[in-house]
């Protein structure tokens, strides 16, 4: 008498919804980037460190739209610190890839959508730490002035911005290995941002330098966040920060599906 085995039925892997993207993976990941001390130091320190070292500087009483000088450097003090901050959240894709983390997410039914998704909330929720940081030191000195409502508004416009460097970061990831990836950021970032016009405005440059500085993806997302205070917002620089939302979204992807192939 003979008996036959049947092999066990394979059961199909369920796709989560929303492709994996949901509240505990973004707990965890918010929870183990607040346990870094580095981070904490991009975050909370460094923002702070900035609107300490320029707030106080005199003449900044002056007028500028509809507060002060202070007020206007204050914005961008805040657009950095969010800036260097989400970019560097961004980057961890680079230390993940490094020690394989990367490629033991994608063996999980979690979509990369989704999880380029969690990287994005991750990076605003950081950036709005930063911002919060610098406008709660500014308001503390009580060198900025300008109207609650611009105050308020600045700071929403500027967390959104804060989106095109996330992207950068999440680019740069991709890009380049391991640790490499904030120490090409970090030195980028601030010559970016004093090339854009970020820290020192453009009518002080001269005309060869201004003109470069038209086409960088600082310059853009500068006046897109002081807009609210100084009522000056040129179409080219909306157009500059669009631009260059997409382009880095466009080589994130692009460097993501080149990533996922080699699974």
């Amino acid at each position: 008498m003979s008996t036959t085995t049947t092999a066990p039925a394979v059961t199909a892997r369920r796709t989560p919804p929303l492709g994996g993207f949901n509240l505990t993976l973004l707990r965890i990941e918010l929870r183990r980037l607040l346990r870094n001390r580095r981070t904490v130091i991009f975050t909370l320190l460094l923002p702070a460190g900035l609107a300490l070292a320029f707030g106080g500087q005199s003449g900044w009483e002056q007028p500028a739209g509809e507060g002060n000088v202070a007020a206007y450097i204050l914005i961008s003090m805040a657009m950095y610190g969010a800036a260097l901050t989400a970019a560097s959240v961004g980057s961890m894709v680079a230390l993940e890839r490094s020690v394989g983390w990367s490629r033991q997410l994608r063996l999980t039914p979690l979509n990369p959508v989704a999880y380029i998704l969690t990287k994005a909330v991750v990076a605003l929720t950081m950036g709005a730490l930063a911002i919060l940081t610098v406008n709660l030191i500014g308001k503390l000195q009580g060198k900025a002035e300008m109207p609650v409502s611009v105050w308020l508004t600045a700071m929403v416009v500027t967390l959104f911005c804060t989106l095109t460097f996330a992207a950068l970061g999440v680019f740069v990831g991709y890009v380049v290995p391991g640790e490499n990836a904030m120490q090409i950021l970090g030195p980028g970032l601030a010559l970016l941002s004093f090339l854009g016009g970020l820290f020192i405005p453009l009518s002080t440059y001269a005309p060869v330098v201004r003109h470069i500085a038209y086409w960088t993806p600082m310059y853009g997302v500068a006046e897109v966040t002081r807009a609210p205070l100084t009522h000056e917002l040129p179409w080219y620089a909306v157009v500059n920060a669009i631009a260059w939302f997409l382009v880095f979204i466009a080589g994130a992807a692009w460097r993501m599906s080149k990533d996922t192939a080699r699974v």
